[in-house]
């Protein structure tokens, strides 16, 4: 009887975590653009909380360390960072964006030049060259592409991200109906 009690509450958190997941999946789906301004958000309340009660531990909590006055800037910096980003989320979220989206763009860039190089300088260790130099030119050209469209890749990035989501919660839902039936045929 408890083991059908635990498998129960397993597969309502499972569930719940499930139902949160396909929802999250759905918005970044639907509205891509409020998702990345939200997440931002959302970043910026946890660094105020963590800079807050930082400052608040190395005061009254006895959060003392060898490092004090950079714990202090760090907290501080946590906080004003926090608050900035909240003045202007939405800028925030298009300065992230761009700042991620561009980082991204190089990266493709890059792997792109250095599988083209390696296949060529190494051609004789391939039986066929022209898969890998295909796999180089469309990385080198994804990278340009996100170079002039940062804001689309973002937004691309977080529908992308969305259904990624949805498909982990229908795994997730699964999940915890197999676990919500197991603790049913236990229960006879």
């Amino acid at each position: 009887m408890a083991g059908a009690d635990v498998k129960r509450r397993w597969a309502m958190i499972t569930g719940l975590r499930g139902l949160l997941m396909l929802l999250a999946g759905l918005y970044a789906v639907i509205w891509p653009a409020q998702a990345l301004v939200l997440v931002v958000t959302v970043g910026a309340v946890l660094l105020i909380i963590d800079g807050a009660l930082g400052l608040w531990s190395l005061t009254f909590g006895g959060g003392k360390t060898g490092n004090f006055w950079f714990d202090v800037v760090r907290n501080a910096l946590a906080l004003f960072l926090g608050v900035l980003i909240l003045v202007s989320p939405v800028l925030s979220a298009i300065v992230a964006t761009l700042f991620f989206v561009y980082l991204f763009a190089f990266q493709a860039i890059l792997v792109g030049v250095m599988e083209i190089v390696i296949a060529v300088r190494e051609r004789a260790l391939y039986s066929k060259i022209w898969p890998v130099l295909l796999s180089g030119v469309l990385y080198v050209l994804f990278g340009i592409a996100l170079l002039f469209a940062p804001l689309m890749g973002g937004i691309v990035f977080t529908v992308v991200a969305g259904i990624l989501m949805i498909l982990f919660a229908v795994a997730l839902l699964t999940i915890a109906w197999r676990l919500w039936q197991g603790a049913g045929a236990s229960d006879s």
